[in-house]
C-alpha cells in the first residue's frame, strides 16, 4: 500500500471516532510523585492475559515488569501503555519494551484484534477502535492493582501513565490524547506515526515523536505535523535517512539514541525526575546520525 493511501486509512479511521477516554482507577490525577526513578536495572518478568476472552472483542495483553526473585520486584511502578503497527504484535517490540521495563516500568502492550499479526478478520479501519482498547486494558490494570490476589497489586502507579505506539499504534497513541483524557495520562511517545485532528486535546501532556527521515510508509512530515500541533512540550527525534522503524532493533545504529531518549523521557514525565529531563538532548544527540529538537508547552 502506498504511503497517501496507509495515511489516509489511518486518518478516516480515527476521525470516524474513537471512543472517549473514561477516568480509570488508582488514585489522584495530581502531579506525578516525588518519589526517585530507580537506579540501575531490575530482571523483567512478563505475563499474558486476555480481556473479556468471551467478548465479541477480546484483547490479548503482554505485560512485562520490574521482577525481583520471588516474583514482582517491591514498589510502585508507572504504566506505559504500548500499542504495535498494522500487521505487527507485543512481542516483535520486545527489545524496547522489556529494557523499559528493566529501567522501572510496567508496560502492557495489547495485541489489537483486527490489526495484530494473524488476525482472522484484518481490517486497517478498526484503528478507530484502538485507543478505547487501550483505556479498557488501564481500566483492567486497576482491576489488578486493587485484587490481592493478583501477583500486581499495589505495584502499579496508576497515576502516572504514558501511551506509546509505533506507526498505527502510533496514532492508536494520539487517539488517547483526545478530549477529556484524564490528567493522568501524563505523556506520550509517537514513533512513526502523527496526530489527528481531535488528538493532543484535554489536559496538555508532553511528547515525544521518533521518525526517520526516509520514512516511506508514514512520511516524516505526517510527524513534524503533529509535532507542531501538541498543546504541552515536545521533542521531536529525527533518525536521519532511516527508514519505518529498523532502529527499533537491538544493535542498529538508532537503537541506542532511540532507548536512551524514550527511557529518560519516561522518567522524566512519569518519575518526576527532572535530571533525565535535562539530559534528552544528550541521549538523543548522535553524529551524522539524529537531529533533536524541542518546544515548551504553548
Amino acid at each position: 500500500m502506498g504511503a497517501g493511501r496507509l495515511i489516509a486509512v489511518l486518518v478516516t479511521a480515527l476521525l470516524a471516532g474513537c471512543a472517549p477516554a473514561t477516568a480509570v482507577a488508582g488514585g489522584s490525577s495530581g502531579p506525578p510523585s516525588a518519589r526517585r526513578a530507580p537506579e540501575g536495572s531490575y530482571a523483567v518478568g512478563v505475563r499474558t492475559l486476555t480481556l473479556d476472552p468471551r467478548s465479541t472483542r477480546p484483547l490479548p495483553v503482554t505485560i512485562w515488569y520490574p521482577a525481583a526473585t520471588d516474583g514482582v520486584a517491591a514498589g510502585r511502578f508507572p504504566v506505559v501503555i504500548y500499542s504495535h503497527g498494522l500487521g505487527s504484535r507485543p512481542a516483535l517490540h520486545a527489545g524496547l519494551t522489556t529494557r523499559w521495563a528493566a529501567a522501572g516500568f510496567v508496560v502492557a502492550a495489547p495485541a489489537f484484534p483486527h490489526t495484530r499479526q494473524g488476525a482472522a478478520h484484518f481490517t486497517r479501519a478498526d484503528v478507530r477502535n484502538q485507543p478505547a482498547d487501550c483505556w479498557r486494558l488501564i481500566r483492567h490494570l486497576g482491576r489488578l492493582d486493587r485484587d490481592p490476589a493478583d501477583p500486581l497489586a499495589g505495584h502499579l502507579d496508576l497515576t502516572a501513565i504514558a501511551a506509546a505506539g509505533h506507526s498505527a499504534g502510533g496514532f492508536t497513541t494520539s487517539g488517547m490524547f483526545s478530549e477529556g483524557h484524564p490528567a493522568r495520562l501524563r505523556s506520550g511517545i509517537v514513533i512513526a506515526g502523527g496526530g489527528l485532528p481531535g488528538s493532543f486535546a484535554g489536559p496538555a501532556a508532553p511528547v515525544l515523536f521518533v521518525h526517520g527521515t526516509a520514512d516511506p510508509v508514514v512520511p516524516v512530515t505526517v510527524g513534524r505535523a503533529a509535532y507542531g500541533r501538541t498543546p504541552g512540550p515536545a521533542v521531536f527525534l529525527s533518525l536521519l535517512g532511516q527508514d519505518h522503524g529498523a532502529y527499533l532493533t537491538p544493535g542498529h545504529p538508532g537503537f541506542a539514541p532511540v532507548l536512551a531518549a524514550t527511557t529518560d523521557f519516561l522518567r522524566w514525565t512519569l518519575y518526576g525526575d527532572q535530571a533525565a529531563g535535562a539530559r534528552l538532548p544528550a541521549d538523543a544527540r548522535a553524529a551524522d546520525l539524529t537531529t533533536y529538537e524541542s518546544r515548551p508547552a504553548r
